[in-house]
């Protein structure tokens, strides 16, 4: 099982800026791809950004583009969630998760950090 150990949450002002970060200590195999989702008080987590590992391919939810980058160290097994322009409504807990294949499931994920912003 993989351990993925997340951190850079916290709270900051709308328009400001976090980043977060997502490390895989001691993993020995590639993920496909890794992702970033969020859930909000009394919602469902929702898809943030995801990078594939080996291209460096990335994806981003309608709501993070242009504002959200996740860029990645491959050699750090360290995957990044940049957020500016933050807002309200990006307040959740932010999880990060892996995928071995190429599966919809994801099959590792982090504790998740909270993201608060204030308006």
């Amino acid at each position: 099982q993989v351990q993925l150990v997340e951190s850079g949450g916290g709270l900051v002002q709308a328009g400001g800026s976090l980043r977060l970060s997502c490390a895989a200590p001691g993993r020995t195999c590639s993920p496909y791809l890794m992702g970033w989702l969020r859930q909000a008080p009394e919602k469902g987590r929702e898809f943030v950004a995801a990078v594939t590992w080996l291209s460096g391919t990335t994806f981003y939810a309608d709501s993070a583009k242009g504002r959200f980058t996740t860029p990645r160290d491959n050699a750090k097994n360290t995957v990044y969630l940049q957020m500016n322009s933050l807002k309200p409504e990006d307040t959740a807990v932010y999880y990060c998760a892996g995928r071995v294949g190429t599966a919809t499931e994801y099959d590792y994920w982090g504790q998740g950090t909270q993201v608060t912003v204030s308006s």
